[in-house]
């Protein structure tokens, strides 16, 4: 996060990994497309998400296997540097182009949003 600020604290931020949508998670998105749901066009056909059905299954499958911890820093940014360089953190596509996961991560997003593209609007 260095040289961004976030308008959300740290509550609001995983709550929207938790509860929220694809379009506004890169969280959600990534793990949907590993778990091969269907990225669909949602509304004015700007926003993509996996669905009602879609996100409520990835809801469930992090409540299921998905955990948070964190601690106090106050310099945040900087610790998130250091750990994405210094460990494996596949998931991860931001400061992270050395991971040997990150090239095939970013194409199986970008298939998922072409082929969105190609489907109609889901209501």
């Amino acid at each position: 996060m260095a040289n961004r600020t976030s308008a959300q604290n740290l509550r609001k931020r995983v709550r929207y990994h938790y509860r929220g949508n694809a379009a506004g998670s890169t969280l959600r998105l990534t793990l949907g497309c590993l778990l091969g749901l269907e990225l669909r066009r949602v509304g004015s056909g700007k926003r993509m998400t996996f669905g009602k059905a879609g996100e409520a299954t990835l809801s469930q499958w992090m409540a299921d296997n998905a955990r948070v911890c964190w601690m106090e820093q106050d310099k945040p940014w900087e610790l998130e540097s250091h750990l994405i360089s210094q460990l494996d953190l596949p998931l991860n596509l931001d400061q992270n182009r050395h991971n040997a996961y990150h090239s095939r991560l970013k194409e199986l997003r970008a298939q998922a949003r072409q082929r969105a593209r190609e489907l109609p609007i889901s209501f």
